[in-house]
Order: C-alpha cells, then structure tokens, then sequence
C-alpha cells in the first residue's frame, strides 16, 4: 500500500514538472487514440455481419452459395466434436442378422436422404443444402471408422438436413445402421437383395 502512494506521488510531482508535461499530455492522447481504435476494431465485425444480415447477405435459401470457409469452418468443427467417438468399436456384430436390421432401420429413416442401390437421388435430397451424399453409390462412408459414421447417426449434422436418431433408435439400432453403410460395399447377397427391395 505504501508503495502504491509513493509512486503515484511520484507521478503526480512527475506531472507538474514542466519538463514532463508534455510527455504525459502525448502520453494521455496516445492512450485515448488507441482505446478509441481498439473499441472500433472489435466493434466493426458485428456491424458489418449486422449490416450483412438486415441486407439480405446471408444465403438462407438451399440453392444459396456456400459462405466463405464455410466448408472448412464445419468440417473443423466436426471432427473436433467426434473426436472421443471416432475410433468407437462396435459392440453389434456386422453379421446378416444384424445387417439386416440395418436395412429395415435405413429404408424407414435414412433412404429418402441418401438413397438406395441403384436408385436415383430423390426430390427431397436434391433440395437439401448441402445435398446428402448417396450412401450406396460413390459418396459411401465404407472407408470411415465405424463410430465415426455412429456419431453422425445418433446426433445429426446441425444445419444440413441431417437429423439424430438418438431419441428415436435404440442403442443397438444405431450401431446396426452404422455397420451396414459401413459395410455397402461387401455386402452379403442376401442384404443387397432386401436393399433393391420396396421400401416398407
């Protein structure tokens, strides 16, 4: 506390000082500069994202462009968010009974998204932003660690379309959906025939 007094009577006696004054005065108008520039600084990249909202900037509609880095900034943000799940092992078997289920699971919630073998791309999909990848053609997830495609299943993709089965399917249920889009391109016959059959 003493301290604290002597060196802001030092100041003080410092300030009067002719010698000083001047130096304190281009000292305290500095300072005035760079807190007004600063608070400017911070201030201008919410009034220019307000500006750009109340103008119509934004793309809300789905055949709107893409934002800047949008694609970068989502996918980031993603695999930071999957991190603990990715390497996630499966406790269902990727047998056929299992595949399946999977099927049955997939036709009832997933297909008119992201299709089915050799089934064109439908209506739905092609006015979702981004579009879905379809699932059994080239954009399949086969190469994906198993609890990677899990995580995007049980809690969706925020913003894109894509929904989470968490409240809706069952543990094993998500893990049998998992299994069978990680396994699209080695199925058995039997669990490629029910995919080319009628959706229930």
């Amino acid at each position: 506390m003493k301290t604290a007094l002597k060196a802001i009577t030092i100041l003080y006696i410092i300030r009067l000082n002719p010698k000083f004054s001047v130096l304190f005065y281009q000292l305290e108008e500095n300072m005035k500069k760079f807190i007004i520039g600063l608070f400017v600084g911070v201030s201008l990249p919410f009034i220019a994202g307000y500006i750009f909202l109340i103008t119509g900037g934004m793309p809300v509609a789905t055949k709107g462009p893409a934002l800047p880095m949008e694609h970068f900034i989502a996918k980031t943000a993603m695999r930071a968010a999957m991190k603990g799940e990715v390497n996630k092992p499966s406790p269902v078997v990727a047998d056929e009974i299992n595949l399946l289920a999977g099927v049955k699971i997939y036709k009832n919630n997933c297909a008119v998204c992201h299709g089915l073998l050799s089934a064109k791309e439908s209506s739905i999909a092609k006015g979702l932003f981004p579009i879905p990848p379809q699932l059994f053609g080239d954009e399949n997830v086969t190469d994906d660690p198993v609890g990677n495609i899990y995580w995007k299943v049980k809690n969706g993709i925020r913003l894109t379309g894509m929904p989470g089965f968490v409240d809706s399917l069952s543990e094993t249920e998500l893990w049998q959906v998992s299994l069978l889009l990680q396994n699209a391109d080695k199925l058995p016959a039997v669990v490629s025939v029910e995919l080319l059959s009628k959706t229930e």
